[in-house]
């Protein structure tokens, strides 16, 4: 994906994706559960910035999943994991989309994460 931002029409509720240039860390109980270079944010509406990561820079043995799910009517169906070693706290702690619509497709293939359920979303620039 290029830094180019992909940007959803919308004045009711606007969604960039872009790529974020900065390393991205995971970590919860001393663990790293992700660590990338390839993040994207997600700005949506009014919500805080969403860090996406590609699942082949997440630890996914780390990863329970479970039949949590939901559905955004701007990005589609929802599937949630679990980080079993976070106990109660790290339930349904990351969430994918895993056929999102076509004008947020960027987050395909990628996670994001709770970051009160786990310990740790560190961004790193350089």
């Amino acid at each position: 994906m290029t830094s180019k931002p992909i940007k959803i029409p919308g004045p009711d509720h606007p969604i960039v994706i872009e790529a974020n240039p900065a390393r991205v860390v995971v970590r919860l109980g001393g663990a790293v559960i992700a660590d990338t270079r390839s993040a994207l944010t997600l700005r949506e509406a009014a919500y805080p910035a969403v860090q996406y990561i590609p699942r082949k820079d997440v630890d996914m043995s780390l990863l329970a999943r479970t039949d949590h799910a939901t559905y955004c009517p701007y990005k589609g169906e929802c599937a949630y994991y679990s980080i079993p070693a976070g106990g109660e706290r790290s339930v349904n702690a990351v969430w994918t989309y895993e056929a999102p619509y076509a004008a947020v497709e960027a987050i395909k293939d990628h996670v994001a994460f709770y970051p009160n359920r786990v310990d740790a979303i560190e961004q790193r620039q350089g």
